[in-house]
């Protein structure tokens, strides 16, 4: 089986869901401490005008050393609203906003205050409508009894070593300056690194203002179905 593990993203890029397609199953990496200002809780897309903008989901407060699947959203704020009127200025110029929306306001309708949960659903979702195999779990709700890593490479290892039956690991790749692809190859699972083509698509405001890996939002309001497919094939495997 091949599998590739990640944190859960809000919103991720095309590349994510690239892994996705490419892997047979994907993990939700939820026990490892959660950093600020990474992509669990925001992503990017276009600005009125020029330059791009953040999208975020808010967070309660929560010590620095708190795991991700402790993470609360602070569901007293209409973030969903905010959100909304954020991506509002694209319906002047994408031609496939109505669409985009509707997956949107889908991904979003789940009543949670858990932050993986929101996450997971907003792939499941999308993963749906771009017509992508969705077999994905959230590490903390498997019981996997692993061995505790002591390096960072060793989250994977140890998951796949769990599962018994994994003979490759995708990561994507900017693993590669710190993965150890001997510790894989004694244990008789290959290690590939995953690199995702991102392509060029017009966001009506001319190839020299293109703004390159904003959140899937931003492929989904200006490409059809078919054609972000055929984004998803454009890889290479390292």
């Amino acid at each position: 089986m091949k599998i590739a593990i990640m944190q859960p993203y809000f919103f991720p890029y095309l590349g994510y869901f690239g892994l996705i397609k490419y892997t047979q199953k994907f993990i939700l990496l939820d026990t490892v401490q959660f950093i600020r200002h990474g992509w669990i809780e925001r992503n990017r897309i276009l600005k009125p005008g020029e330059g791009w903008q953040y999208i975020c989901v808010p967070l309660a407060k929560h010590h620095q050393k708190t795991i991700i699947k402790d993470i609360k959203i602070n569901n007293c704020e209409k973030w969903r609203d905010k959100i909304f009127a954020q991506l509002n200025h694209y319906k002047k110029k994408a031609p496939y906003y109505t669409e985009a929306v509707q997956v949107i306001r889908k991904a979003l309708d789940i009543d949670t205050d858990n932050i993986t949960e929101l996450n997971f659903n907003i792939l499941k979702n999308v993963c749906e409508y771009i017509e992508i195999p969705f077999d994905c779990e959230i590490f903390s709700e498997m019981n996997l009894d692993i061995i505790q890593p002591e390096n960072p490479d060793e989250w994977a290892l140890n998951i796949c070593l769990a599962l018994k039956n994994v003979d490759e690991y995708i990561n994507p790749q900017g693993g590669t300056s710190f993965f150890s692809k001997n510790k894989y190859e004694q244990n008789n699972i290959k290690l590939n690194f995953y690199k995702q083509t991102l392509p060029f698509y017009s966001q009506r405001r001319g190839r020299e203002n293109f703004e390159e890996g904003l959140s899937i939002i931003d492929v989904m309001m200006f490409n059809p179905v078919n054609d972000i497919k055929k984004m998803l094939d454009n890889y290479e495997i390292l």
